[in-house]
């Protein structure tokens, strides 16, 4: 059990999340949850956090192929954000204009365990922080769901990233095991 206990010592408490924008507030189209990143990288941009789960899966896929992942059929992916336990996308809003920028999802059994899956930052948006606020803020909402164990399956470049974040790899001899139709 140690393992599981001390995986996310150095997140003990939920990470704070920026507080929810009002109804009236233009940030209301991203849904209740919204929360706007600040600072933001320039004056007239706002970075936003959405749970919205009705995502066009055409600037998804976009966002996906930016960072060279394999083309996914779309019905399926659309499956998997409505089978999700929690989606989060980032936008960058300028002006009227909003993009697309970053996301990541979470399966979870709701009560025990989570898996978090589809990490992805635009590459022009990659290292300034972004996806360090997005893991922290998908973290956040699991901790606050009252799941304690959080998985997630990473590249080998990226691995260094997670740890960082106190994703411990291999812990206590533990071994992922993967079936696959023959």
């Amino acid at each position: 059990m140690g393992f599981w206990k001390s995986l996310f010592s150095a997140l003990d408490t939920p990470v704070a999340a920026p507080s929810s924008v009002p109804a009236d507030d233009p940030l209301a189209g991203y849904g209740p949850q919204a929360v706007e990143i600040t600072p933001a990288i320039a004056a007239n941009q706002r970075l936003i956090l959405s749970t919205r789960r009705d995502i066009d899966l055409q600037e998804l896929e976009a966002l996906c192929d930016a960072v060279g992942w394999s083309r996914r059929p779309v019905r399926r992916v659309r499956r998997a954000l409505d089978n999700s336990f929690l989606v989060v996308s980032l936008w960058e809003q300028l002006a009227q204009q909003r993009r697309l920028i970053g996301f990541a999802r979470a399966t979870s059994d709701h009560a025990f365990n989570a898996t978090i899956w589809d990490v992805v930052i635009n590459p022009s948006f990659q290292g300034q922080g972004l996806g360090r606020v997005l893991m922290e803020y998908v973290i956040a909402q699991l901790q606050q769901a009252e799941i304690p164990n959080i998985t997630l399956f990473a590249d080998p470049h990226v691995v260094d990233f997670y740890r960082r974040l106190g994703f411990v790899l291999d812990p206590e001899g533990i071994k992922g095991m993967f079936w696959y139709p023959s």
